[in-house]
């Protein structure tokens, strides 16, 4: 059990890649940490946690207001005692495609979740990692946080700001013993994919030589590397997850 005793924490844990990356933690006998909007949601990753044995609790938070990522960090040493790896994973896609007819709020909706949400995770996450002497982040981008699509203008400009923010916090902390990587996952088959249209999902497929949209658990199985040991010499890594997309 390569996390036995570790306190996990996932942002964005009430489903698709969150709640697959919580279960896959707590079967290596990690405590949980499950962070997330929705309550019923939330309940139910956790739910599912200790049917199978593991051990969870929920926290409600919005990543994007800063009392409460700092609630989320200290509620888990609080109840844990101590934070060994974070999962900063919560994040949203945005509404409109054209970059003319987006909106201000959209604007700031999309960068304060998945850029001000990251950061502003990290800060805590990290200085609590600092009094422990080490510790493990992993964010999550996307294979648009690398290339980009002409429809997804501002998602892809928040994707590459996490890169690049994980990058420089992973160099900035390295020698305090605290490894910070990224996944940049491609069309992963969660409950906004499986949502779309027959057409859609087709034309996301296809994008990948693999010839289909990935899981959440095969994220999952990548998280899980990352925040251990086994990625002991793995710090400031993007870990694209892409189903081959940006080999072509």
């Amino acid at each position: 059990m390569i996390l036995q005793d570790k306190v996990a924490l996932v942002t964005g844990g009430t489903s698709g890649i969150g709640r697959a990356t919580a279960i896959a933690y707590a079967q290596q006998q990690a405590k949980v940490v499950v962070v997330g909007r929705r309550i019923d949601k939330g309940e139910k990753t956790v739910r599912l946690i200790k049917e199978a044995g593991g051990e969870a609790i929920f926290v409600q938070s919005d990543v994007t207001k800063e009392a409460d990522v700092k609630a989320m960090v200290d509620k888990a040493v609080d109840v844990f005692g101590r934070l060994d790896i974070a999962f900063n994973n919560a994040g949203t896609v945005g509404e409109n495609p054209s970059l003319i007819e987006q909106t201000e709020a959209e604007y700031d909706r999309t960068m304060n979740v998945n850029v001000k949400g990251v950061w502003l995770s990290m800060r805590y996450e990290v200085a609590q990692m600092l009094k422990q002497g080490r510790g493990s982040i992993v964010n999550t981008a996307s294979a648009l946080g690398v290339v980009a699509l002409p429809n997804l203008p501002l998602y892809t400009a928040s994707k590459h700001a996490v890169v690049g923010l994980t990058k420089a916090a992973a160099l900035q902390y390295a020698k305090a013993g605290i490894r910070i990587n990224v996944v940049a996952p491609g069309s992963i088959a969660t409950e906004m994919f499986e949502a779309s249209t027959d057409e859609v999902k087709a034309y996301l497929a296809g994008l990948h030589p693999i010839g289909r949209a990935g899981t959440p658990l095969e994220v999952a199985n990548a998280v899980l590397f990352l925040s251990s040991d086994m990625a002991s010499f793995v710090t400031g890594e993007t870990l694209m997850i892409d189903g081959g997309y940006l080999a072509q």
